[in-house]
């Protein structure tokens, strides 16, 4: 345990290239953080995208600030989990559920691309619950996005996501790609992951993987609602200019075929039964055939 400033860092949760993540604790308040340590040459580039979008209901804020002599100690408030463990316990989520919990994502995505910030490491795992009954979701971290100098360009050529959520035209293309558009198709993956309970392209062998990328070729059960598929459909699109943008989405009539979702995000009373996936793929863990 080390003091720093009013908190007492606990366990180390996380270690990232430039980035180690620990749970904190505030000495005079008991009240639970998440602290994020950074070199100190590189916390302003770091956090930088934090300060371009600023305030949001669904992206995580920073607390504070402590900067030591070689590096920056940058507090969060706690979070409750993440969605792709409570999507893999529950198998998938109901629709209305679902609707609600996708609302807060999309709109912390169109805040991101309205503010000139590309996420691109979209993935279940990069949202995190606000509350302990899993009903209000933020982006956890902005470490990984890029902040783009031209707010109407956002051409892109480096190559960085998660295998099962990469789109097509990165692994297709050796010139840049638009960020906003690949976010987009992550937001697609995410969406039909939540819904059905798997990925839309899975296998064992990553290459196999990245051939069912390209030929963006998936499969909606019949379950999934008319609207639902719709909205699948428009962000699956292989075209990148074909998917909608992520101020579409919100408007989507898929959102207005059930409560209003970020009403319904603020009521005291939500029902809470439904079925979720199984585990989000990272670069160095297996690819599983479900969530």
């Amino acid at each position: 345990m080390a003091r720093i400033g009013r908190y007492i860092l606990l366990d180390r949760v996380d270690a990232l290239p430039n980035l180690h993540i620990y749970k904190a604790i505030h000495c005079d308040t008991q009240e639970r953080f998440t602290c994020k340590v950074i070199p100190l040459e590189r916390y302003r580039d770091t956090l930088s995208a934090y300060w371009q979008t600023g305030s949001h209901d669904h992206i995580n804020e920073i607390e504070e600030v402590l900067l030591g002599e070689t590096q920056a100690y940058v507090f969060f408030p706690c979070s409750y989990g993440d969605l792709h463990s409570y999507v893999r316990s529950r198998r998938k989520l109901k629709e209305a559920e679902a609707m609600r919990l996708f609302w807060q994502i999309v709109s912390a995505v169109q805040h991101c691309h309205e503010n000139g910030v590309v996420l691109r490491d979209l993935k279940l795992r990069k949202f995190v619950f606000k509350d302990a009954e899993k009903t209000q979701l933020k982006l956890e971290g902005l470490e990984d996005a890029c902040t783009l100098e031209n707010e109407e360009d956002d051409r892109l050529a480096d190559k960085h996501g998660c295998p099962a959520y990469v789109s097509p035209e990165i692994l297709n293309t050796t010139e840049s790609y638009s960020g906003k558009a690949a976010d987009i198709w992550s937001l697609g993956v995410m969406l039909y992951t939540i819904l059905i309970g798997r990925y839309p392209f899975h296998d064992v062998e990553p290459s196999a993987l990245f051939t069912k990328i390209r030929r963006s070729q998936y499969v909606i059960p019949d379950c999934v609602s008319s609207k639902a598929k719709c909205l699948i459909r428009s962000l699956l699109r292989r075209a990148p200019t074909e998917r909608l943008t992520a101020e579409e989405i919100v408007n989507h009539p898929w959102f207005r075929s059930g409560p209003s979702p970020h009403k319904q995000a603020k009521s005291e009373n939500r029902e809470l039964d439904q079925t979720v996936p199984d585990i989000c793929v990272t670069n160095d863990e297996p690819f599983p055939l479900f969530l």
